[in-house]
C-alpha cells in the first residue's frame, strides 16, 4: 500500500481551464469595447472615451493575469495555488488602484467614466461568461460546441 498523497502538495495536471475562460472573456470584452467607449464618449466626452479605453485595458489584463497566476501555480501544488489566488487577488486590486492613482489627475481622465467602466465591465463579462461555462466534471471550462 502506498501512503495517501498530501492534498495540499498535490498538483493539477491537465488543460488550464482558467486560461481558456479568461481568453474567452477577453475576446468578449474586445467585442463590446467599441460600444462601451462610444457610450462613455457620449456621456463624458472625449475624456470619458479615453478613460473607458484605459479601464477596459485594466480589466482585460486583470482577467488574464489572474488566469495565468492560477494556471502556473496549480501545476506546482494546490496549496500554492490557493495562496496565489488569495494574495494574487489582493495584489491585482492594488495594481488596479495604483493604475487609477497614476492617472487620476491627468487631463484626459474622467474618474466617473473610469470607475463605471471598471465595475460594469468586470461584472458584465463575468455574468456574460456564465452562459458559456460548463459546470460539470465531464466538461470543465467552456461548454463543448454543439454538432
Amino acid at each position: 500500500m502506498t501512503p495517501a498523497a498530501e492534498p495540499m502538495a498535490t498538483r493539477l495536471d491537465g488543460d488550464p481551464v482558467e486560461i481558456k475562460l479568461s481568453t474567452d472573456m477577453a475576446k468578449r470584452g474586445l467585442y463590446v469595447a467599441p460600444a462601451i467607449i462610444i457610450v462613455c464618449g457620449l456621456v463624458w466626452g472625449s475624456e470619458g472615451a479615453w478613460s473607458s479605453a484605459y479601464a477596459l485595458g485594466l480589466v482585460l489584463v486583470n482577467f488574464l493575469l489572474s488566469a495565468a497566476l492560477i494556471a502556473y501555480t496549480a501545476k506546482i501544488s494546490l496549496g500554492l495555488m490557493m495562496g496565489a489566488t488569495l494574495f494574487g487577488y489582493l495584489i491585482r486590486l492594488g495594481l488596479i488602484m495604483l493604475a487609477v492613482l497614476l492617472v487620476k489627475d491627468a487631463g484626459w481622465i474622467s474618474l466617473p467614466a473610469l470607475g463605471a467602466t471598471i465595475i460594469v465591465t468586470h461584472l458584465g463579462l463575468l455574468v456574460w461568461e456564465l452562459k458559456y461555462v460548463a459546470i460539470s466534471l465531464a466538461h470543465s471550462g467552456l461548454k463543448p460546441a454543439r454538432p
